[in-house]
């Protein structure tokens, strides 16, 4: 027995079945009941040669996914320890990211469990604004106008129309683009409720775009908004505050398509804002004044970019908050604090300090 010992200690051979074994994995064992000598796999504390029995060497396969599984857990664990400790070592966290997990609520709400103070709206105030559907609820119980929309639900191949009151009825495509059509006549914008910088936005004029839209919206949430189209001027304000909220002059943004896309916003060069927006100053006082009264509606801390539009009726309408908007040096939101006499570093300053 020592000299079989000695040998695969050496070799890592098993001489009766001639099959390259692991040492690291298996020791060696033997039982006078078997024909031949047995290994040994430390995770099961079963006996066996696994490569003299098919079956056995499946369930050494899924030992050795387990295996792998736990190291990737164990990472994992590791990783997010290390975060944890370098997160609770800081003063403040300035989260400037954006979309899905920046702005919704979710780093907020980690920091909130880790005690950690950070600049911008807290986890309410986030997951409202990054959800259109609801951010709309809470605009209409405000009192503040806004588009006529249709709140319609996605579960891959079915759809389900939401009604003012809540009540859901599974219907298809072409009902629900039927109904739109009667509630909001054509044009349209089908958005996700969940998504940003106009990411999977289209704009429908008719049944069959409308069908299309809501398809295509459905790749970026179970939740799709259907809004009327508002024909003006897109208008931006930007606010900074807790309880006393202070509001900028506005700003006017110039597409250089039909509305302000994804690649209009980053790639298109002749995208245009204009600040301060050339409108009458009642507008530009009522704007102000919208956008602090919705910043408090949806429990706004620290800074949001408010957006309207300025009807050719003469009415405005609120379009979305933004509760962490483009903080680049060209981005609205500080250059409408810098038409306002607010330099970029003494806004830094002033976020910090309401953190």
């Amino acid at each position: 027995m020592r000299k079989h010992f000695e040998l695969f200690d050496k070799s890592g051979y098993c001489p009766y079945c001639a099959s390259k074994l692991e040492p690291e994995t298996y020791d060696y064992y033997y039982d006078g009941n078997m024909h031949h000598e047995g290994w040994y796999t430390g995770y099961t504390g079963k006996y066996y040669c696994p490569y003299c029995d098919t079956k056995y060497k499946e369930q050494l396969e899924k030992e050795k996914e387990q295996l792998e599984k736990e190291k990737k857990q164990k990472a994992q664990k590791q990783y997010e320890e290390k975060v944890s400790k370098y997160l609770k070592e800081l003063d403040i966290v300035f989260p400037v990211l954006h979309g899905l997990y920046g702005e919704d609520g979710t780093i907020q709400g980690l920091l909130e469990l880790l005690k950690v103070k950070y600049v911008g709206c807290k986890v309410l105030g986030s997951s409202i604004c990054m959800d259109k559907v609801y951010a709309k609820i809470i605009f209409e119980k405000a009192q503040i106008p806004q588009a006529n929309y249709v709140y319609v639900k996605a579960d891959k191949d079915q759809y389900i129309y939401v009604n003012e009151n809540f009540e859901e009825k599974e219907l298809d495509l072409k009902n629900i683009a039927e109904i739109t059509e009667q509630k909001l006549g054509f044009p349209v914008f089908v958005k996700p409720s969940n998504s940003g910088s106009s990411v999977g936005i289209k704009k429908a004029n008719n049944i069959e775009e409308l069908e299309d839209a809501i398809k295509y919206a459905s790749n970026y949430d179970t939740k799709i908004l259907i809004e009327e189209e508002i024909i003006g001027r897109e208008i931006e304000c930007a606010v900074l505050g807790n309880t006393d909220v202070k509001a900028t002059c506005v700003g006017e943004i110039l597409p250089a398509e039909d509305f302000y896309t994804f690649d209009a916003k980053y790639n298109n060069s002749e995208s245009r804002t204009v600040i301060p927006a050339e409108i009458p100053e009642e507008k530009v006082e009522e704007i102000r004044k919208q956008a602090i009264k919705a910043f408090k509606a949806i429990d706004g801390t620290g800074l949001s970019r408010v957006d309207f539009f300025l009807g050719n009726n003469g009415e405005i309408y609120i379009n979305e908050i933004n509760t962490m908007p483009g903080f680049t040096q060209i981005s609205m939101y500080p250059k409408l604090f810098e038409a306002s006499g607010i330099s970029y570093k003494e806004l830094l300053n002033r976020l910090i300090e309401l953190a």
